[in-house]
């Protein structure tokens, strides 16, 4: 194997190749909202989430702490993208205005369909084939705006109950890798998955 010749750069984002996923959340009314983000890892059963700590997603969960983490198939980038300039914080955010618009409506914003949650109260998004009911359990502020006001929150959420679409699901509990595949943002980029290279030791099909 030759050897590779490496150059130090600053890229903007380290988004390397991370899943999409529509947290959707209900306000102090009980309205849903979508929040598209590409922060988010599993270890467990618990989920860990990056938000912007001025988006109406980070303030509804922590004053309902309940969201659904609904996993989206490729699919439906153009979806996502559709609602990708809105946010439902009234009013816009200081630093996100001339680039973001309210919208109090995504679900029709984006052509999404609610489907209504088995454990917590907000709703799931019945067009993304897996959809993960979780409550709040930590967060952290990781990183300050320029005037000293929280900007960027590690979020830890529990999840309690997973819902997938049965034609993905083989036996009694596992999401077949063959017919499943994410959707990738990678370096603000959507991607779905390639071909598949191997599989690590403890797969179980």
């Amino acid at each position: 194997m030759p050897d590779i010749a490496f150059k130090t750069i600053r890229p903007k984002v380290l988004y390397f190749g991370t899943p999409v996923a529509l947290i959707t959340t209900i306000d102090e009314h009980g309205h849903p909202n979508i929040g598209p983000m590409s922060s988010v890892w599993a270890l467990g059963y618990k989920l860990v989430l990056g938000l912007g700590c001025d988006g109406k997603t980070f303030e509804n969960l922590l004053a309902q702490k309940e969201c659904v983490v609904n996993i989206p198939s490729p699919n439906l980038h153009p979806n996502i993208e559709s609602i990708a300039r809105l946010t439902g914080k009234n009013p816009v955010p200081e630093d996100k205005r001339g680039l973001y618009t309210y919208e109090a409506d995504k679900f029709t914003a984006g052509g999404f369909t609610s489907n209504s949650s088995q454990v917590v109260k907000p709703p799931a998004i019945a067009n993304c084939p897996i959809q993960l009911e979780a409550i709040l359990e930590q967060y952290s502020i990781i990183d300050f705006a320029p005037d000293g006001s929280p900007d960027v929150a590690v979020v830890t959420v529990k999840v309690v109950n997973v819902r997938v679409d049965e034609n993905l699901v083989v036996g009694t509990d596992h999401i077949n890798p063959d017919l499943w595949s994410p959707l990738i943002y990678n370096f603000r980029h959507y991607y779905g998955l390639g071909d598949v290279l191997g599989k690590n030791f403890k797969a179980e099909l």
